[in-house]
């Protein structure tokens, strides 16, 4: 069986696609959690892979993770500003938490997933209360992988800070977060061959 790498776009793969180990896969689940879920069910199927890795980028609430910073999400959250101001409301059987099931050697954090990227400094510490990262994906990811029963993990590198100005910063910096996390998955061993 093998591994299967995943991103939502190829940018955050990083050239990680055309340098894969004997036994991993990569695979691209587009972008927005309900998009990543459907992708990564079809991808489960196709490939049958042991275990799955999500890389991407994540943006900062606060001053917990600094820009460039690479950290492994220990849960996906789906959430909102206007779940969280008491504006909305989930039903109460809802899933909204799925946890990392198999550990990478990076600081461990909540990631919160919100339905669409947060523009301001209020909505941004409105969720900061929740997790110190957004990101879109990730609560599609894991929920597949959860429901199918595949070992899940996610490393994200810190692109921006979340607000008014977090769009250019993305701009600016993803393409270099994006490598920064494939050098530190390479360098610490996670993506090494896989036996078939």
């Amino acid at each position: 069986m093998p591994s299967l790498l995943l991103a939502a776009f190829a940018p955050e793969l990083a050239g990680l696609d055309t340098s894969l180990p004997r036994g991993w896969v990569a695979e691209l689940t587009g972008v927005g959690a309900v998009s990543a879920a459907v992708a990564t069910a079809r991808l489960l199927a196709a490939h049958e892979p042991d275990r799955v890795l999500f890389v991407g980028t994540c943006g900062a609430y606060d001053d917990r993770l600094p820009v460039g910073e690479v950290l492994s999400a220990a849960e996906a959250i789906a959430t909102s500003v206007e779940e969280l101001s008491g504006r909305a409301y989930r039903p109460e059987w809802e899933r909204v938490r799925w946890v990392a099931t198999w550990a990478l050697p990076f600081p461990g954090h909540p990631v919160a997933v919100p339905p669409a990227i947060t523009r301001t400094a209020e909505g941004g510490r409105v969720l900061s209360g929740v997790a110190p990262a957004e990101h879109l994906e990730l609560t599609g990811v894991f929920a597949a992988c959860h429901a199918a029963g595949v070992p899940v993990a996610a490393a994200l590198g810190v692109a921006n800070r979340v607000g008014s100005g977090g769009h250019a910063e993305w701009q600016l910096s993803h393409a270099r977060v994006s490598r920064a996390v494939a050098q530190s998955l390479v360098r610490a061993g996670v993506l090494a061959p896989r036996t078939p």
